[in-house]
């Protein structure tokens, strides 16, 4: 029983076009560990002000899925070499996601 997940990130605007290069080829070894530890359909979408809605299906929880992946040492590297792509107020992109609350599905 999937649980589905959006969030939101803030890329900075300026690095929009790199952000979008760097997920046209995403690590083999950081897309293994993310079906390892649930994170299934897993969508990115940018608006071109640097608005980043994320949704994936949770094979059990937001939480335990961003607790998986801060196990892999695969993650660690991703997100210090994708950390200055986002505006952020301190911590690594996967800890300054915020969680969107589902309000309607229909299959």
């Amino acid at each position: 029983n999937m649980k589905r997940v959006g969030f939101l990130l803030q890329v900075k605007k300026d690095k929009l076009d790199e952000y979008k290069k760097h997920h046209d080829a995403v690590w083999p070894e950081m897309l293994e560990a993310l079906r390892r530890n649930g994170w299934h359909n897993y969508s990115l979408f940018l608006r071109d002000d640097g608005l980043l809605f994320g949704y994936f299906e949770a094979a059990e929880s937001f939480r335990a899925s961003l607790d998986g992946m801060a196990a892999e040492e695969i993650n660690s590297k991703w997100q210090e070499f994708m950390g200055p792509y986002f505006e952020s107020s301190g911590g690594r992109p996967d800890e300054n996601m915020i969680e969107l609350e589902e309000v309607f599905h229909t299959d």
